[in-house]
């Protein structure tokens, strides 16, 4: 847990969550416009707990290549609410589910140039097994569930993805 001024404490998520009445801090998940630094969404996640041990990462960025084909550039939709609302699912369950302390989501949306970062899954635990169990499991529930849609920009055209890998 983190006061107004990013100090960590040793409050529990329960303890927080009964302080707030919300245990989902808005900054732990979003969905954004303009480009993120890693190293800052890392520290976040670290000042959330002084038990937290191992962290993992998942990290998807733009690629020139899909199928095949050349991309240029990627263009990221969302169904603005719902796309939150599954974030915040996907990071409460995985504090439910998996022995992680913290979890963050982050998914950009807009215009991607080729090289820039997309989505930021960072999970902190007291031991890396399980952080890395919470977000290999936090990118596939994502990919399944949240209503955020991605078109290529190609030689051909613009083609829009439907499968999630």
């Amino acid at each position: 847990m983190t006061t107004k001024t990013d100090q960590p404490t040793d409050r529990t998520k329960a303890e927080e969550a009964a302080r707030t009445g919300d245990d989902v801090d808005h900054m732990l998940v979003r969905i954004q416009r303009e480009n993120f630094s890693v190293d800052a969404e890392i520290e976040r996640v670290k000042r959330r707990s002084k038990r937290i041990g191992g962290i993992a990462t998942f990290l998807g960025t733009a690629r020139d290549r899909s199928k095949g084909r050349d991309v240029s550039s990627l263009t990221f939709e969302h169904y603005e609410g719902m796309a939150q609302k599954k974030l915040r699912e996907i990071r409460e369950r995985a504090l439910k589910d998996f022995d992680v302390l913290e979890v963050l989501v982050l998914h950009r949306y807009g215009d991607i140039d080729i090289g820039e970062n997309i989505v930021l899954i960072v999970v902190g635990a007291e031991h890396r097994a399980e952080a890395f169990r919470a977000c290999k499991w936090c990118i596939d529930e994502l990919k399944q569930i949240t209503p955020i849609w991605k078109r290529e920009q190609t030689p051909d055209g613009d083609v829009w993805v439907e499968e999630h890998p």
